[in-house]
């Protein structure tokens, strides 16, 4: 394999591993989980509840009645769920950099 190849599928990989943190990063910093709806008793009030896996245990925490945070945190956990995808598709990528390099 020519050496200006290996040079930029080498820098190639470093990039793609700083991707990969940073996306990380950010990740880690957004809420994860679903929101759910539920009424209590015979209340006609909707209570809006974040759940979420943690340690293998299900926790679940009460958002509260503000609309303008329910509808924030669906955004952020929509933009966790993005995130995720990219960081996965960087993975894989990083998979074939390295079985290329390696031939």
């Amino acid at each position: 394999m020519s050496t200006v190849i290996y040079g930029l599928l080498e820098e190639e990989k470093e990039r793609n591993l700083e991707m990969q943190a940073i996306h990380q990063r950010e990740i880690d910093s957004l809420p994860k989980g679903s929101i759910y709806r539920r009424r209590v008793g015979d209340s006609k009030n909707m209570y809006h509840y974040l759940s979420y896996r943690e340690n293998g245990k299900t926790k679940t925490k009460y958002l509260g009645k503000d609309e303008e945070f329910i509808a924030e945190t669906r955004k952020k956990i929509a933009k966790r769920k993005h995130l995720e995808k990219i960081v996965k598709r960087l993975k894989l990528e990083y998979t074939q950099i390295c079985k290329i390099v390696k031939e």
